[in-house]
């Protein structure tokens, strides 16, 4: 146990630092060609696995310590914003020790936190470099004898612009993944057991996504509780808050994330020839690098008229498509752990507080934890033993206890 806590004491570092060692750009993690799905994809159904092939997860980027577990990186069938099959890649991990718990052994879908836009920027290629910020998390469920599926999402490393904070999206390509997991001979997972998701920041959106879509996008899944940390619930409201902040790079992934999904709207014709520049450089950059580029920009510098990106946020036909991506407007089937700091410098607290609020009237069973610890990174450190233990329990069968009412 004590290994684990001074990775984690590491992993704060690093994370506010905002992953200086990723700045360096985690190297391919396997040829390109792996990435790059059979036109047309071949016929299945949503978690159906494409390729496969063996990996490797380090937890460091000098590769000293690598998991003590079975991995595979993966292509899986997944449905984009609107429906329509596409490949995603990802990464499963097995454990090498037993399954000592009770009944056959869980899988996490565990949904990461923002990586960035550019290929490179992909989990599974983090993970395999021992460049992945979150290694030290996801360490700790294979710790507890977890299968444990990691998506990449649509976009990263597959071709096309990553659907950065994408309700839809990310949401399928959660549950898609457990599936995949599920399905591949390799990875000896059982292929009906109990599932959970988890997640913070763009992971706790992810997760909380997957929550709301489970019950009709993979009923089948059995699953016991998403732990969503950090929800980024309010895109408008996050956008808002970003806009001249050291992370406005993350608007920037936003803005790409929508026109891709949304050709329409046809952002870039918005913005002058700054604001162009900017567009295309954070489609090829990974967290770092956009902080690094873009710290404390404000987006009225970047549009034709000098209004700021979030006020035309505010208008159609870009207000609609907002909306839909706005977490609350389904009802998890299944208990729900979020964890958030009063003092998160980057996805504001009282949105994430609302959205308890609303799955609470909507009879979800919620557990709402406020932190008072500074920063949004710092946050996601401390909240790793509640979100281990509320796991634990989850997959123990102990009843889900709701604060609904007191927050």
């Amino acid at each position: 146990m004590r290994i684990f806590s001074r990775r984690a004491l590491s992993a704060a570092v690093a994370t506010v630092s905002v992953l200086a060692l990723a700045a360096l750009g985690p190297p391919q993690a396997s040829a390109a060609s792996f990435y790059d799905p059979p036109s047309p994809l071949p016929a299945g159904g949503n978690g159906d696995v494409i390729r496969h092939e063996t990996s490797t997860f380090y937890l460091d980027p000098i590769k000293l310590t690598k998991a003590d577990a079975g991995v595979q990186r993966i292509m899986y069938r997944s449905t984009d914003t609107h429906g329509s099959p596409i490949a995603v890649t990802g990464t499963v991990l097995t454990p090498r020790s037993a399954w000592r718990g009770a009944g056959v052994r869980p899988i996490v879908s565990y949904a990461v936190g923002t990586q960035g836009e550019g290929d490179d920027c992909a989990p599974s290629k983090a993970l395999a470099a021992g460049f992945e910020y979150e290694g030290p998390f996801i360490a700790g469920l294979l710790a507890r004898g977890y299968g444990v599926v990691v998506t990449d999402y649509e976009g990263l490393g597959t071709p096309g612009d990553h659907t950065y904070v994408n309700r839809a999206s990310e949401g399928h390509a959660v549950l898609d993944a457990i599936r995949a997991a599920q399905r591949l001979p390799e990875a000896g997972l059982p292929d009906d057991g109990p599932v959970a998701i988890a997640g913070y920041s763009q992971g706790g959106g992810a997760s909380a996504a997957a929550a709301e879509l489970q019950p009709s996008y993979a009923p089948e899944l059995k699953l016991k509780g998403a732990y969503a940390g950090a929800v980024p619930a309010d895109l408008a409201s996050v956008a808002k808050n970003l806009d001249g902040h050291y992370a406005v790079g993350f608007l920037g992934f936003a803005l790409v994330s929508m026109n891709y999904a949304y050709p329409e709207l046809d952002i870039p014709a918005l913005l002058n020839a700054r604001g162009k520049q900017l567009f295309e450089q954070v489609r090829t950059e990974c967290t770092v690098e956009a902080i690094a580029a873009h710290a404390f920009t404000q987006s009225s510098t970047l549009t034709n008229d000098g209004r700021s990106l979030v006020a035309y946020l505010g208008e159609e036909p870009y207000a609609s498509r907002v909306a839909e991506q706005k977490i609350g407007t389904l009802k998890p089937a299944a208990p729900v752990l979020i964890v958030h700091s009063a003092l998160d410098d980057i996805v504001p607290y009282a949105q994430d507080r609302d959205l308890g609020r609303t799955w609470c009237g909507k009879g979800v069973k919620v557990q709402f934890s406020t932190s008072l610890v500074p920063t949004h990174a710092l946050t996601a450190v401390r909240a790793f033993p509640e979100a281990f233990a509320w796991l634990e329990a989850r997959f123990a069968g102990l009843p889900a206890f709701s604060n609904c009412g007191l927050f």
